[in-house]
């Protein structure tokens, strides 16, 4: 019975960690909005989950992006596959211009043990546009404060993002 009660202890403890790294981590901390998506003290975007389980537009919309145009090589969710690794990590690792050079220009690794080619996507407007929101997304799933699969709530689009939207797309 007590081990029970440690791991159930233990289940709390670990379900809880993420919200408070939300909170602390000033690399996850939703400082502002800057023209409809929140940014971090330090001016790099990030998510904000409302305590119902709401996510902001960018968070959404980088979901809804991210399984139109990243999944099919890193896996839904950002959890990774056979032929790609897991982005959801990266987000919280890599800094996030390094991150837009490797989404813009691609990379190759090559290696006694790794040969793996991620192509540029700097002349796609489906992912370019949208990059900041993809990245806000992995974010948010590395930091596991949104869960697998589509999001349940979400806010609506701000009017900043739509006109954003539509210069970039050409509209």
């Amino acid at each position: 019975m007590p081990t029970t009660t440690f791991r159930a202890l233990g289940l709390v403890a670990l379900t809880t960690l993420p919200l408070q790294a939300q909170e602390t981590d000033p690399n996850l901390v939703a400082d502002r909005q800057e023209d409809g998506r929140w940014v971090t003290a330090e001016d790099i975007p990030t998510f904000k989950i409302e305590d119902d389980g709401t996510v902001d537009w960018a968070t959404f919309s980088g979901f809804r992006r991210y399984h139109a145009e990243c999944h099919v090589c890193h896996g839904p969710d950002g959890e990774g596959s056979t032929y790609a690794p897991a982005l959801k990590r990266s987000a919280l690792t890599m800094d996030y211009y390094d991150f837009l050079a490797v989404v813009a220009a691609g990379r190759q690794k090559v290696g006694a043990s790794d040969n793996s080619v991620m192509p540029a996507f700097g002349n796609n407007p489906n992912v370019m546009c949208y990059v900041e929101d993809i990245y806000t997304y992995l974010k948010a799933r590395g930091a596991e404060v949104v869960p697998r699969g589509r999001p349940a709530k979400r806010a609506d689009k701000p009017p900043e993002i739509a006109e954003q939207e539509a210069a970039c797309m050409g509209g």
